[in-house]
């Protein structure tokens, strides 16, 4: 019997099935080796990227930083306000830099660059990119001198990005740009992708022989590689069931790559540990993603990333937005922040959590914050961390 979906069957020359009992045997030989699979996995993997390293690259100008700015003011009956929202961000660039007004944003950004953002409607409508957030970055950028037209916003996938309404409050005139047209269960379509930028892994989607290359490899979107010069990475605060969390770092890695389902194919078969620090590593992803802003005005504690209206319940308003040019700092202290609240419910932390009706997978993976830091791309030590805590 061989695991097929519909374009598996059709998609040409390279597809080579593999039998259920021969993934199995695959599988229980790979897991056989170490109890730590998902660690040790990563050392079966290469990148193919070109990139040039500059003082920008992870963990960027301000390893080990972290600013925090609450706000109590910044979300009135579950709708973000706009004011609070631009003095939040406002502070805490100039904290984050230690400059003032648009010089904040120059510090990283000239004109005539082209400046992404990379947005995020996974948790769509409940927890998302918002307007006012996104709006205020665009007229910061703008303040340093860049132009609408060399703004682009960006998500993985055509549909959700419509479906989110992304495209309905942009700012005139900033463009907007997605990878593919819509999710597949397969992802190996490398039409909106650069085949000159890859990450090679040994772990493919049960059904794939791994000596297919599109099934064990995940290209860079063009959007990264050729569209824009440099990323602001716009994540949110949430609850991921087979990552553990999801804010910076992986917001990088399944949203400027394909094929990343493979990553986390079934509640057994988990490898986040091991595939987002992979993924971040790419020198395209950690030479152009610059600067992390993780909107955590609405946050999510458990049943992420997909939401349904029974998983309402596990939002809550934490007002708090966090800015770093350090992904794994930043989501080192962001998930200090799920833990909490989860504590606050009565729930278990992350890493300890047992699987439930909201949340399935047997164990949940938030250690790939302490593979990315082995990996350098930033700070993990909570202890080197700088957190600065501010009230707006």
């Amino acid at each position: 019997m061989h695991l097929l979906t519909g374009e598996a069957k059709n998609r040409g020359e390279n597809f080579r099935p593999e039998s259920r009992r021969a993934w199995m045997e695959r599988m229980l030989a790979i897991s056989a080796i170490a109890p730590t699979f998902c660690q040790n996995l990563a050392l079966g993997q290469s990148t193919v990227s070109k990139s040039e390293a500059t003082k920008f690259s992870m963990p960027g100008l301000f390893p080990g930083k972290v600013v925090s700015v609450f706000d109590d003011t910044s979300i009135v009956s579950g709708v973000y306000q706009k004011e609070p929202v631009q003095k939040m961000i406002r502070r805490g660039m100039e904290s984050l830099t230690g400059t003032s007004g648009p010089d904040a944003w120059r510090m990283f950004f000239s004109p005539g660059e082209r400046v992404g953002i990379k947005l995020n409607p996974v948790s769509m409508p409940y927890v998302i990119s918002d307007a006012a957030v996104v709006q205020a970055i665009v007229a910061g950028l703008e303040s340093a001198g860049i132009k609408r037209q060399d703004i682009v916003a960006y998500d993985r996938y055509k549909d959700q990005f419509q479906m989110a309404g992304f495209d309905k409050w942009l700012p005139q005139g900033v463009r907007w740009s997605s990878a593919a047209p819509a999710y597949d269960d397969v992802q190996q379509a490398i039409a909106g992708y650069d085949p000159d930028h890859y990450l090679d892994m040994q772990l493919t989607m049960p059904g794939f022989d791994f000596n297919n290359e599109r099934a064990r490899r995940s290209y860079a979107s063009k959007y990264i590689t050729s569209e824009v010069d440099k990323v602001i990475n716009l994540c949110l605060l949430k609850h991921h069931q087979s990552a553990g969390i999801t804010i910076a770092l992986k917001n990088l890695s399944h949203g400027m790559v394909n094929n990343v389902s493979r990553s986390h194919s079934s509640s057994m078969l988990n490898a986040c540990g091991a595939f987002i620090p992979a993924v971040v590593s790419m020198p395209v992803i950690r030479n152009k993603a610059v600067l992390n802003i993780c909107d955590g005005v609405k946050a999510l504690y458990h049943g992420g990333p997909g939401l349904s209206p029974r998983k309402v319940k596990y939002v809550w308003e934490h007002k708090t937005m966090y800015f770093s040019t350090d992904p794994v700092a930043m989501d080192r202290i962001g998930w200090i922040e799920i833990d909490k609240q989860r504590a606050k419910v009565g729930m278990a932390p992350v890493a300890d959590a047992k699987p439930d009706a909201d949340s399935t997978f047997v164990r949940m993976q938030p250690e790939h914050v302490d593979i990315a830091g082995a990996l350098g791309l930033g700070v993990g030590d909570l202890k080197k961390i700088n957190h600065v805590k501010l009230r707006a």
